[in-house]
């Protein structure tokens, strides 16, 4: 039996109503779907029928060879997380703005479930972050992330005192609004927004990213993807909260270090095309590119 599990954002309008036709195309192919038992209602409500739940956990994708996501990034976050320890692969189904983890937009929809029917598609790792928070040499938190691992103030009165470390060596104290350290995935998300550099996503390597630092050097670092990166919450009154990709908190005292290494687990994103990451860099943030006129395109017009 083969097995597919979907995941849909259910508050956003016509989205379970897409999900349902697309079950059952799948199941007319023979695949058992599962949903997240969560949003089964809304589905039943649409009419789809013979859906299998799971529960909203890590592991949830167990013996499914491939997740759907239909939603914006978030949604593809939230999967990855029911697809941990288990090799499924996550494919991304826009349904939001940006979504520069989906591989198609949903206008794309038979052509989705028909390449997922024949299994032809495209897996990727993606590098991630594993993240472990120490007081005093005692461990107090483990997290993973594949965006981003950010430390931030827990008050808006207050700045964040921290020292920021590359393998075990000193690089800078830094009072600001928080540190980001981000993966290549992540580098269009909160890095970005951050001030940080857009790396293409075959590039192994990890980043650090101040965010609001009142600090003579203050500049964005990549780094080897080997490297650990380092923050140790320092001064009196500057408490920290740690988030992994903007969905797991964790409380970050006075004297904790936070230590941000290469993760053992990556995440597998399928694929549809094999489009170049400067298209869809072009394509999501809609940059101007009227006029080119590169070898690609000239290459182009002698052909027709």
């Amino acid at each position: 039996m083969r097995r597919v599990l979907l995941t849909v954002h259910v508050a956003r309008p016509e989205a379970a109503r897409v999900v349902t036709g697309f079950a059952r195309e799948l199941q007319a192919a023979g695949i058992e779907v599962r949903v997240v038992e969560t949003e089964l209602p809304a589905l039943i409500k649409q009419g789809a029928v013979d859906l299998v739940p799971v529960e909203a956990r890590p592991g949830a994708a167990a013996d499914c060879e491939l997740a759907v996501v239909f939603g914006g990034d978030g949604t593809i976050l939230r999967t990855a997380e029911l697809c941990r320890g288990t090799g499924t692969a996550v494919l991304g189904v826009n349904l939001g703005h940006v979504g520069f983890l989906a591989e198609a937009d949903v206008e794309d929809l038979h052509e989705i479930a028909a390449r997922v029917i024949a299994g032809d598609l495209e897996v990727e790792e993606r590098l991630t972050v594993d993240v472990v928070v120490s007081v005093g040499g005692e461990v107090i938190a483990h997290n993973w992330a594949l965006n981003e691992a950010t430390v931030e103030k827990a008050s808006r009165e207050r700045m964040l005192e921290a020292v920021v470390e590359i393998d075990d060596r000193p690089v800078s104290r830094w009072g600001c609004d928080g540190v980001v350290c981000a993966t290549p995935t992540g580098s269009t998300a909160y890095n970005f927004s951050a001030g940080g550099p857009i790396v293409w996503p075959e590039v192994s390597a990890l980043l650090m990213v101040p965010i609001s630092a009142h600090a003579l050097f203050a500049r964005p670092l990549v780094v080897s993807p080997d490297s650990t990166l380092a923050i140790e919450i320092v001064g009196e009154t500057s408490t920290g909260v740690l988030w992994c990709d903007g969905r797991r908190a964790a409380e970050v005292p006075i004297g904790a270090r936070i230590e941000v290494s290469r993760g053992a687990e990556p995440v597998r994103l399928a694929r549809l095309h094999a489009a170049p990451f400067a298209d869809r860099l072009v394509r999501k943030f809609e940059l101007p590119v009227a006029g080119w006129r590169g070898a690609a395109e000239r290459r182009r017009e002698e052909r027709g």
